[in-house]
């Protein structure tokens, strides 16, 4: 029959732990001699540093490789999305609601409004963007000819929003029942409107419910028009300063002064039918003036 193995006191554990830390019989220090130290340490740094190197090697071929100007793979929309300002958006509806009467209600659209046409001002877009584009025809950049190694932008000045610029009107009509809305298309890098045909991309804003309370709009610029030489877009380490054209549009509500808007970007490869993306190619809002 095995007898019982004594059990050890708390000194004993702690010498056995000693003795295994430093061995001064075989010279070990935890179980192993110091030659041995050596050649192990030795193996692990030579094994980090080969891996180290290895990733770093894999990183510089792969920074090397790919273009910081244009993405290898996107996953973005192959149509833009368009927005609207004021940008009154939450997770079901986008509404556009003020009151005439109310300065603090007229005011939060108006501040908007003036706080994104801010990189517009006219005397900004004069020194950040002074290169002279073509009207009319697409601006096609093939080098890097503008000032730290990037691409020219076409300036886009506030003042050709006209009665919806906030130069002579500050309120941008929502003190009345004539307010702007400004309609932006979001960016692809070199997205040609149109599939490059030649023909501008424009904006249309039609009433699908309520129009018997839509009196008219007016688009600025004129026609809503999105000039070519905005296109293509390179990207915004290629162009720094570029800005998106925009069209805005002055409604004059009447009677009950609300209704259900959509402005869509029309140009024929541009989608708005998609189900799942409500606001490719187009957006819906709705807009209503309180007294």
């Amino acid at each position: 029959m095995a007898t019982l193995k004594e059990k050890r006191t708390c000194g004993q554990r702690c010498q056995d732990f000693g003795h295994f830390v430093w061995n001064s019989d075989d010279g070990t220090f935890m179980g192993r001699t110091p030659e041995k130290w050596v050649y192990i340490s030795s193996y692990y740094v030579a094994f980090y540093v080969v891996m180290t190197g290895l990733f770093a090697l894999s990183i510089y071929v792969l920074m090397y490789t790919v273009d910081p100007y244009y993405p290898v793979y996107q996953d973005r929309l192959k149509s833009p999305g368009v927005m609207v300002w004021p940008d009154m958006y939450n997770d079901e509806v986008l509404e556009i609601t003020y009151n005439m009467s109310d300065k603090h209600s007229w005011m939060k659209m108006s501040s908007c409004l003036q706080h994104f046409l801010e990189p517009y001002n006219d005397t900004k877009q004069s020194h950040c963007n002074y290169y002279n584009c073509t009207s009319g025809k697409y601006f096609f950049q093939p080098k890097f000819d503008a000032p730290k190694h990037t691409k020219w932008s076409c300036p886009f000045y506030q003042s050709t929003l006209g009665n919806c610029s906030g130069i002579e009107d500050s309120t941008f009509g929502y003190t009345t029942a004539q307010p702007c809305v400004i309609i932006k298309m979001n960016r692809i890098i070199n997205f040609l409107p149109n599939n490059g045909t030649g023909m501008a991309p424009y904006v249309n804003c039609t009433v699908l419910e309520g129009q018997e309370n839509v009196r008219g709009h007016v688009y600025y610029p004129e026609n809503g028009t999105m000039d070519l030489s905005y296109f293509p877009y390179y990207g915004n380490l290629a162009q720094p300063t570029y800005v998106n054209p925009l069209v805005a549009v002055k409604f004059d509500l009447i009677n009950q002064r609300h209704a259900k808007i959509q402005c869509r970007v029309m140009a024929n490869n541009i989608a708005y039918q998609n189900i799942y993306e409500p606001y490719e190619g187009k957006v819906d809002f709705h807009l209503t003036a309180l007294s």
